[in-house]
């Protein structure tokens, strides 16, 4: 049979780090261990019982079995608009303030091929969501590094970056409460970003995929809650995370018309919109009682107690993380990298954890951890790197 070679734009793409460690975790698997998960980003609890029922009731109408508006419907634009003004204080227009994703890597990924020419600059969070680095590469972009460091909160220092990069960036990535390191960003840092932006011309992309998800009393902050923010950029807000709803792939971008129009103008080439009943159960989801989502803020927040606790009695010097669903941990001296640390939690214990490299040059010396199993599956993960005598 013919093989036929991939283009030059595939070979191009930045090859995925964790397909690597799947391959490990699946080879202890098969040797009959049970392991303990905490590496990936999938969310373990079932969608809420109102939006499933929304779905079924949406899929018998016949209307939905054909085309969607390419744009999406507007009936969800609203509700996106109605959310924004009730959660944030924040005003979108409906039509010209809101695009329909097909889930929220989409648009990260579509962004860069909406604004950049070859060779343009973006800046990005390092350590960040590996494929912020896809998109870039897809619109044959390049990549200046912004790194998040403990020393400043794990937020970007504007002032550390060089004049050049600045003056040829024309893009920004920031996603905060973050993934990897659980960091929250502040007021005056929106503020600082937004004064940035609007004096060297460079749009941000805010991803808010973990808005929802914030600890010990503090809600995330929206982007677009900061004066001039519109101005400047837009937010990508997924279903993902804040309804559990990872495998119905729906998000959407808001904010700046003008970005909002190619990102739109784009998926006019690429797709027919998103199925109708899945928009359906989305504005649901969006327009109903947001007490499910406080109650899965409240079991991370749990689960997150729990296992900081259980890592600091161990001797574990660790920091909770102040929103998302991860804990960003520093990796113990005697090891000489975050992936030589992870295998050996695979290997000795059959605990999986996410090195922190696979996220960036800054993310070396640290691992991530996923709060996506129970507390007592939490708790006996600490027991088993207890049993290692580490600390």
């Amino acid at each position: 049979m013919k093989n036929y070679e991939q283009s030059h734009l595939l070979k191009s793409l930045p090859k995925q780090f964790f397909a690597s460690l799947v391959a490990k975790v699946n080879k202890i698997v098969e040797q009959g261990h049970d392991v303990i998960n905490l590496g990936q980003g999938n969310p373990d609890q079932p969608t809420p019982d109102h939006i499933v029922k929304a779905m079924q009731k949406a899929v018998e109408n016949p209307a939905y079995h054909k085309y969607s508006p390419f744009r999406g419907q507007l009936f969800l634009k609203e509700a996106v608009a109605a959310f924004y003004k009730r959660e944030y204080g924040v005003e979108i227009e409906p039509e010209t303030e809101v695009a329909i994703l097909f889930g929220g890597k989409a648009g990260l990924v579509e962004v860069p091929q909406c604004l950049l020419n070859p060779g343009d600059v973006v800046l990005v969070p390092d350590p960040g969501y590996p494929d912020y680095w896809s998109g870039v590469e897809l619109a044959r972009a390049k990549m200046e590094m912004m790194p998040l460091i403990s020393e400043n909160q794990f937020l970007p220092d504007y002032h550390s970056l060089s004049k050049e990069a600045v003056k040829q960036a024309k893009l920004m990535f920031l996603n905060y409460p973050n993934n990897p390191t659980g960091a929250t960003a502040t007021k005056e840092f929106f503020e600082e970003t937004v004064k940035f932006a609007g004096k060297n011309d460079i749009c941000v992309v805010h991803d808010f995929a973990y808005g929802a998800i914030g600890f010990d009393g503090k809600r995330p902050m929206s982007f677009l809650q900061t004066n001039g923010a519109k101005d400047v950029g837009i937010e990508i807000y997924t279903f993902s995370k804040s309804f559990n709803m990872a495998g119905w792939r729906i998000a959407f971008a808001v904010g700046n018309p003008s970005v909002i129009e190619a990102l739109n103008l784009l998926q006019d080439h690429l797709y027919v919109s998103v199925f109708s009943a899945i928009q359906e159960a989305a504005a649901q989801a969006l327009l109903s009682s947001q007490s499910c989502v406080e109650e899965l803020n409240a079991l991370y927040e749990s689960r997150r107690n729990v296992f900081i606790n259980a890592l600091k009695e161990i001797g574990w010097d660790v920091t909770a993380p102040a929103g998302s669903f991860f804990a960003w941990l520093r990796v113990p001296s005697q090891f000489e990298s975050s992936e030589a640390f992870a295998d050996y939690l695979l290997e000795r214990a059959h605990v999986v954890v996410a090195p922190g490299i696979g996220f960036g040059e800054h993310g070396e010396g640290y691992v991530r951890v996923g709060l996506l199993t129970s507390k007592e599956r939490l708790a006996e993960a600490a027991e088993r790197i207890k049993a290692l005598n580490l600390f």
